[in-house]
């Protein structure tokens, strides 16, 4: 009888072809770690302190570099709208980059988030399988198109053929202020131009990205949905659309991100100007990315310090749409996975 209670109470042995043990879920006390544990946790700390390392420092170097550029200064950098660094004095504002910069990513976003979920939903979730998969292939391939091609496109292509658009906006919309043309005869290669050309260009990213995490749904809350009766738009709206927020929120960003920092599109299509102006579809403006890659070849060492000052500004910026998206996401508990 001793023998039966003890085996009945020692706990039964690991199966080796299992590959599972006690030990595989929680770490024991005293236990030795497996060397190639020791590996990769070392390579993951390392990877991690690196960036922080390699943040750090272009932080350090811009400021420094912003900070001698700013101490010369002859007006407020943050609220200025001129740009003569070679001046005397030296005067030097990011007040039109910053508007420019703003509005034509918000412009972007305003287009492609929506265009962006709507195809996002008709790949997962409508189209059939033949044709979802090579819609899917184009979509990455968009992604993978050079700025410089998107710039020549909208430069060649997309001006020419918005003029007509902008010339109804301003006659229907131009009591707004915003939509009307000081010079109706001028091409459009204004700022509504940039942020239809930025909201091409992050369509696919936003598309990619929220396509997976609507393909990552529980299909059993889909399954429930349809058995109760509801129709497949009911079942995306209640069960796909609440689960995908998240991702949706985290896809808007990385999409936001290549807007406001994008280059050699905004430099191809905008005309070039330090005019700040409500209207939207007047050409003459400008952002963070484009004037340094104007002015940075001929500007002197003060000049470049203070592109490097416009620099640090978007550099904060980002920093900040990213903070923001993390905290509307970690603000809900369903979202930041506390009911986990």
């Amino acid at each position: 009888m001793e023998t039966t209670s003890t085996s009945a109470q020692a706990p039964p042995p690991a199966d080796p072809a299992d590959g599972r043990s006690a030990t595989a879920t929680a770490p024991v006390k005293g236990k030795a770690v497996r060397p190639g544990d020791k590996v990769f946790r070392g390579l993951s700390r390392g990877s991690g302190i690196t960036l922080l390392v390699i943040m750090a420092a272009i932080a350090a170097f811009l400021a420094y570099r912003a900070s001698i550029a700013v101490s010369k200064n002859s007006v407020n950098f943050l609220t200025a709208f001129e740009w003569n660094p070679q001046g005397d004095p030296p005067a030097f504002g990011i007040g039109v980059l910053a508007f420019g910069t703003v509005v034509s990513s918000l412009i972007a976003m305003v287009i492609a988030v929506p265009v962006a979920v709507g195809i996002a939903l008709f790949v997962s979730h409508y189209a059939p399988r033949r044709l979802a998969a090579p819609l899917a292939y184009v979509i990455d391939l968009l992604a993978a198109v050079p700025s410089i091609i998107y710039g020549l496109w909208g430069a060649l292509f997309l001006v020419p053929y918005l003029d007509g658009l902008t010339r109804w906006l301003d006659q229907f919309l131009g009591w707004t202020t915003v939509f009307e043309m000081s010079n109706p005869g001028s091409p459009a290669r204004s700022i509504f131009t940039v942020g239809i050309l930025l909201a091409i260009m992050v369509l696919p990213i936003i598309t990619n990205v929220s396509r997976e995490v609507f393909l990552q749904a529980p299909k059993m809350y889909e399954e429930a949905a349809l058995a109760l009766g509801a129709t497949r738009w009911e079942t995306i709206r209640t069960s796909v659309l609440p689960f995908g927020r998240s991702g949706i929120i985290s896809a808007s960003m990385l999409g936001l991100g290549r807007a406001l920092g994008e280059t050699m599109a905004v430099a191809t299509v905008l005309s070039p100007g330090f005019l700040f102006s409500w209207h939207i579809l007047d050409p003459g403006s400008g952002t963070f990315a484009q004037n340094i890659a104007a002015k940075f070849n001929e500007a002197d060492d003060f000049g470049r310090d203070a592109l490097i000052a416009s620099g640090l500004v978007l550099f904060v910026i980002t920093l900040l749409v990213n903070g923001a998206a993390r905290w509307i996401i970690a603000r809900r508990k369903e979202y930041s996975g506390a009911n986990a």
